[in-house]
This record gives structure tokens, sequence and C-alpha cells, in this order.
């Protein structure tokens, strides 16, 4: 079992896009954590009024990582010239996720981030 971390364009993926157990059943048997700020993006994209049941209930299935000033410190620094990229990025580190999803090739190019592997697929 491994602690994975969605960066957001894989985690609207998981939930809105693609059908959502296509996503949600490869990465089962794994811790599946995630950024808040994936949240607010998503919600903010798809102009979604809340409370929203579907959305509280998505949040559920997955490990939401603390939003601390530690991370935007960190991600003030980089390792990129995209902060949004860099607290995703810190978020996975300071949870100490094993693997990194992303479909960003800008941060697949990356390989590593600290311990946590950037890859695309499982």
């Amino acid at each position: 079992m491994a602690k994975v971390f969605l960066d957001t364009n894989y985690f609207i993926d998981a939930i809105h896009r693609k059908p959502e157990r296509q996503i949600l059943d490869s990465l089962e048997g794994h811790i599946i954590c995630i950024s808040p700020l994936s949240l607010h993006i998503y919600c903010y994209t798809y102009k979604i009024k809340i409370p929203n049941k579907k959305v509280a209930s998505q949040k559920e299935k997955f490990q939401l990582i603390d939003f601390s000033k530690i991370v935007v410190e960190r991600s003030l620094d980089g390792p990129t010239t995209d902060f949004e990229d860099n607290v995703q990025l810190n978020s996975a580190a300071e949870a100490e996720c094993d693997l990194f999803l992303t479909n960003d090739k800008k941060l697949l190019n990356l390989k590593f981030f600290g311990k946590t592997k950037i890859v695309d697929i499982l």
C-alpha cells in the first residue's frame, strides 16, 4: 500500500471528468491524499455552490493534507515558478507521500520531489 498524492488535474479527473470509479478503482488499497487547494480549484472552476452534498461525499474519499504556513513558505521558494504546483509538491512531501500522480509534463520531468516519485500512472 502506497501513500499517493493526486495533483489537482488527477483529483478533478477522479471526481468530475472521467468515470469516477475508473481512477478510484485503480487506487484501491492505497491512501489517497489531496491538498485543500485542489478542492478550492475544483469548486471555483466549476462554480459549485456550497454547501454541496456531492462535494462533501467526494471529499470523504481522500485524506486532506494540511495547507500550513510551512507549505506556503516552502512553496514560495520553488521548486517551480508556479506557486500552485509548488503547493501541491510541497504538500505531498510534507505528508511523506510515496507517489505524486499528475498529467503535468513539467512536473513529470522532475521525476522526484524529495522522496516523492512523480508519475502519470500507477
